[in-house]
């Protein structure tokens, strides 16, 4: 999942975002691997990892590689972010909406996980749960008329985040190379 947290949230906030936006979605982790950031070692979150039996694991300083998929991930999401936004945090669609891009976030985070990744074939969603999602704009016809204006808004915002998503896993794996 991706989170938007800010510099100086506390742990406390940090605790209540995971529990609204993680384990109320998808239940409780196993293992946990992060880096050593003061609000993921406070003693708030780690006494909830014990009560919640969650494993608390810490990648390596000067060693990022130890969580090596999610430095990928979160590098290609800064790439879809950057490419999003490349004129300025906000930005207006073809609507003239303007978006902040705090707000692309689930639009974005739903086309990197439904998104063919190159090395493996697959979309991250269809290997996490066995299937594909049904997205909105898969069930848009060319045809219908828009029922508000924001449709048509939302339908690009989803196209327009899957194909920078695409071209964004695309550059990436070049550079991996």
């Amino acid at each position: 999942m991706f989170l938007p947290f800010k510099k100086d949230d506390t742990a406390i906030d940090t605790a209540i975002m995971i529990w609204n936006k993680v384990i109320s979605h998808t239940g409780l982790f196993k293992n946990i691997i992060t880096d050593r950031d003061p609000k993921f070692t406070s003693a708030v979150l780690t006494n909830l990892h014990n009560l919640f039996g969650t494993k608390l694991s810490f990648s390596t300083a000067y060693h990022p590689q130890t969580d090596g998929l999610a430095e990928r991930m979160i590098q290609t999401f800064k790439d879809m972010i950057m490419r999003f936004c490349a004129y300025g945090l906000e930005f207006k669609d073809s609507d003239v909406f303007t978006h902040y891009w705090c707000k692309l976030i689930p639009a974005l985070e739903l086309s990197y996980k439904t998104s063919i990744h190159s090395s493996t074939g697959k979309a991250p969603e269809m290997l996490e749960k066995g299937w594909n999602s049904r997205l909105p704009y898969d069930t848009l016809k060319k045809d219908l008329v828009d029922i508000h204006p924001t449709v048509s808004s939302f339908k690009l915002i989803l196209y327009k985040a899957r194909h920078h998503a695409n071209r964004c896993m695309q550059d990436s794996f070049k550079y991996a190379k």
